[in-house]
């Protein structure tokens, strides 16, 4: 009896001891893909994706470790739901409401936009949810909520790491090539802060481009992206009934219709809104959920596989790239009207 017992306990610290140190490696690699984007620049996401998969390459892992998914899964909804924090009201003002009403009809669009295409080039249907939501809300933060309520396979992870290194790749162009065309099509500042907020996928991207041409621009510029950003929540929840309606589980073992984490983000959204929040806490609050989604990001990469990834081809490039031209394009014709 006390040979069983003993055993138990020796497979319980043992299981224990494998998830820490399954959580402390996408933990290690953010704080280092952190330091590297405070040191050279660029994109702390990017390089925590690429730190991730060169080290499952070193260490040779083959299985996915309970708690490289815990921060895969957990630590990414906890991040995601974290962003609410950032959007108050007071961000829409100035926008107009026919403006604003257009810009939420652009993300729809070109998320709508996505899934056809994807089909038509012979894709899978979640990857042109997640690229055409990636280019229409708020890029690889909006790939990593999206992906967090759709249904996974062994095509999942390699979908979001293309998703998250094409859109980030994708906004760090656009920050320096839309100004160059919002300047050719002759906007002003407050049409060209539109246009720029209300096209590049990242939220840094977006702001830096509007401020690049000027602080009216750059106001705008964060208006109009935060509007996008806003729109994460009614379309992950709408992912959600849709899965929820055609999903062949029992009515007890439904995916939730609200997962917890959105919960937190309209929580969040609602306080930040009512000032609830003191200022002081906002960077806290920003800096946290960027470092959740830093090592969420990690975690992906320690899970991916580089053959995989190998094998996605050109077509989700032509998807990325047609998804981002739509955008350009139909912003470009709204403000024109």
């Amino acid at each position: 009896m006390t040979v069983k017992i003993d055993t138990k306990i020796a497979i319980h610290s043992t299981s224990h001891r494998s998830f820490y140190s399954g959580l402390a490696k996408p933990i290690a690699v953010a704080c280092l893909a952190l330091y590297a984007e405070s040191s050279l620049g660029g994109s702390a996401m990017v390089y925590a994706l690429l730190l991730g998969m060169l080290l499952k390459v070193a260490i040779r892992q083959v299985a996915v470790n309970p708690g490289t998914e815990f921060a895969a899964t957990r630590i990414l909804r906890i991040g995601v739901g974290l962003l609410g924090a950032r959007i108050t009201l007071e961000h829409f003002e100035g926008l107009g409401w026919l403006n604003g009403g257009l810009i939420i009809v652009a993300v729809f669009a070109t998320l709508g936009f996505g899934i056809i295409v994807s089909r038509a080039l012979g894709l899978s249907r979640r990857l042109g949810i997640l690229t055409g939501g990636a280019t229409a809300i708020c890029g690889a933060s909006a790939a990593l909520a999206i992906a967090a309520v759709l249904p996974r396979d062994e095509r999942s992870e390699r979908e979001l790491i293309f998703t998250v290194v094409g859109v980030t790749g994708l906004s760090s162009i656009a920050m320096i090539f839309y100004p160059l065309i919002a300047s050719g099509l002759n906007m002003h500042s407050t049409e060209a802060g539109i246009f720029l907020g209300a096209t590049i996928h990242g939220v840094a991207q977006a702001v830096g481009a509007g401020y690049s041409l000027s602080s009216e621009a750059g106001d705008h510029a964060v208006i109009a992206k935060m509007l996008r950003v806003t729109m994460l929540l009614p379309i992950v929840i709408a992912l959600s009934i849709v899965i929820r309606s055609r999903s062949k589980l029992s009515a007890a073992g439904y995916p939730p219709l609200l997962p917890r984490f959105l919960i937190g983000f309209t929580v969040l959204m609602v306080a930040g809104s009512s000032g609830w929040i003191a200022p002081d806490w906002l960077p806290i609050i920003n800096r946290t959920s960027n470092t959740c989604l830093v090592v969420a990001i990690a975690a992906t990469g320690l899970s991916a596989s580089l053959t995989d990834i190998t094998k996605i081809g050109f077509k989700p490039v032509i998807l990325l790239l047609s998804e981002a031209l739509f955008l350009i394009g139909l912003i470009s014709l709204i403000l024109m009207i």
